[in-house]
């Protein structure tokens, strides 16, 4: 089964633990103390796009919604009509091109199975996708690793992402989340990387 049509039948048939139904609170947190509304902002595995609907609306007219399944993209094309097409972007984040001043992650790190091969390319990408001075911002899960390649998401250390963001990004923030939303209290790292 290829990539795209693994999370197609995700959404299909509603397994999507990783859906909230609404913005992540420390991401929005985050994006209230952001002035510049016309920073280019990239989501990639968005799913459902809440954090992208929420900074639409508050007039962020920038945003790009990249996922590997059509079916995420048309929620929110239902969802939020207005929101410009041509920002929701069907593709693979690893063939994706483009240019981005923040990159958000919220659940798509932890997708990924955790091979040190993916997690580097993951940096790497992030790194190769951002302007110069650009920022990936978002959320890692701290839960330890269990094993099983096939339980998602997947978690891991401060030290072991340290080891594969370190030598793309000047860490400006890492450290345990705050204001996480209750389910995922104690779970997550809130960090903020610019890139060198």
């Amino acid at each position: 089964m290829n990539t795209e049509q693994y999370w197609t039948e995700r959404y299909e048939n509603a397994s999507t633990g990783w859906d909230i139904g609404y913005a992540s609170t420390p991401i929005k947190t985050y994006f209230e103390q952001v002035k510049n509304k016309d920073l280019k902002i990239l989501i990639p595995g968005a799913g459902r796009g809440y954090e992208a609907e929420c900074l639409y609306r508050e007039g962020f007219t920038n945003v790009f919604v990249l996922d590997v399944s059509e079916l995420p993209l048309r929620d929110i094309q239902e969802r939020v009509p207005d929101f410009p097409n041509e920002q929701l972007i069907q593709d693979d984040f690893f063939g994706h091109e483009g240019t981005y001043d923040i990159i958000v992650e919220q659940t798509f790190f932890c997708s990924f199975p955790p091979t040190k091969e993916n997690r580097t390319a993951y940096a790497k990408k992030m790194y190769e996708l951002l302007k110069p001075g650009g920022k990936l911002m978002g959320l890692w899960f701290t839960f330890p690793l269990t094993g099983d390649m096939e339980k998602r998401p997947f978690g891991g250390s401060q030290e072991e992402y340290l080891t594969y963001f370190e030598p793309y990004f000047e860490i400006k923030i890492f450290e345990p989340c705050y204001n996480s939303i209750p389910p995922r209290a104690g779970n997550e790292l809130f960090g903020i990387f610019v890139k060198k």
